[in-house]
């Protein structure tokens, strides 16, 4: 009998052969395992981005591009409006023009002053027959009765100094309510250049009616001689026309004015721009003379008084004595220039 290998024997397989069966078969069940289980999601396709959509260069005329979006124009330019110029400074006021050229300097003196012997008493300036004193009333007063055609019986005075209504009537008790002021007090003309005047300057400066106003008698003892620095009105409507009054006075007779009071007149005239410079007041017309009311008859003459004598107004008014009034001890014509019964007013 012929041998044969073992590989040609029926019914049995070889070693190599029952390995790949067994591969074979693990594979498939894996296979079916594998089916048994969910399949997993499929992921989702991403999105075409902008420059996906967007056409390429090389694409067709007819076909769509996608639109991006609106660029805003830009704005035009702005250009600031151009500033106003600025409005130039408002011009000074005649009288603040006026300040500011008088000279400044320290007061002088009163030592020396003397009222009467250096301004003389009320004169007739302008001629018409009637003494300034008369003439101011006549001018500041309404409803003015007069006798012997310049002097002034009565009246109604609107005072400037203190905005009050005061009556005026002439006599030894009732003259003093109504006086006659210098804007620039005498007192004050002398310390601040008067004594360097002439006699006849002085004189004009004391009867000039731009120095002169009829005022309320107890309000000018207070200004007495003060300067704009220590005294203004009580009524503040009239400051800005009281001091340009005082302004157009020193600068007519080259006066002075000391630092403080003319950094008064400056704060008071800053409040009224466009100030005028006052000028000369006129002197009205004089209506003719006025029958006077019959008077009464004359009190019996009073008691002879002690004998005073005073040489002139300022030894008066040194003993505290002024006003004199008629039949008052001290009292005598020579010292009542405007002879209406009172002196040293």
């Amino acid at each position: 009998m012929i041998p044969t290998s073992p590989s040609s024997r029926p019914g049995r397989r070889s070693p190599l052969l029952r390995t790949g069966s067994r591969l074979a078969a693990a594979t498939l069940a894996l296979g079916l395992l594998a089916g048994c289980t969910d399949a997993p999601s499929p992921a989702p396709a991403p999105e075409p981005s902008a420059a996906t959509l967007a056409p390429s260069a090389g694409a067709p005329s007819g076909s769509e591009p996608t639109t991006p979006g609106a660029t805003p124009a830009p704005a035009p330019p702005t250009t600031a409006a151009p500033e106003a110029p600025s409005p130039p400074p408002a011009p000074a006021s005649p009288a603040a023009t006026a300040l500011a050229d008088l000279p400044v300097a320290a007061a002088g003196t009163m030592s020396d002053y003397d009222r009467e012997g250096d301004f003389g008493g009320w004169a007739d300036p302008d001629g018409n027959g009637c003494d300034a004193r008369n003439d101011v009333l006549a001018r500041d007063l309404t409803d003015v009765v007069t006798e012997d055609g310049c002097t002034v019986r009565s009246g109604t005075l609107e005072d400037p100094y203190t905005g009050t209504v005061v009556e005026f009537r002439r006599g030894v008790l009732t003259s003093s309510d109504v006086q006659i002021d210098h804007v620039v007090s005498l007192g004050n003309a002398w310390v601040s250049g008067a004594r360097r005047l002439s006699q006849d300057q002085r004189v004009a400066l004391a009867n000039d009616p731009l120095n002169l106003l009829a005022v309320d008698g107890p309000t000018n003892g207070v200004k007495s001689d003060k300067h704009a620095g220590q005294w203004l009105p009580p009524n503040e409507a009239f400051r800005c026309e009281f001091v340009a009054l005082q302004i157009a006075v020193k600068t007519r007779y080259d006066l002075r004015v000391t630092a403080p009071e003319k950094q008064a007149m400056a704060d008071v005239l800053a409040d009224c721009p466009g100030q005028p410079l006052p000028g000369a007041a006129p002197v009205p017309e004089r209506a003719p003379a006025e029958e006077p009311a019959p008077e009464a008859a004359p009190a019996p003459a009073p008691a002879p008084a002690e004998e005073v004598h005073y040489p002139n107004c300022t030894a008066v008014r040194e003993a505290g004595a002024s006003p004199l009034h008629a039949g008052e001890p001290g009292y005598r014509a020579g010292l009542d220039g405007d002879r209406d019964g009172v002196a040293c007013e």
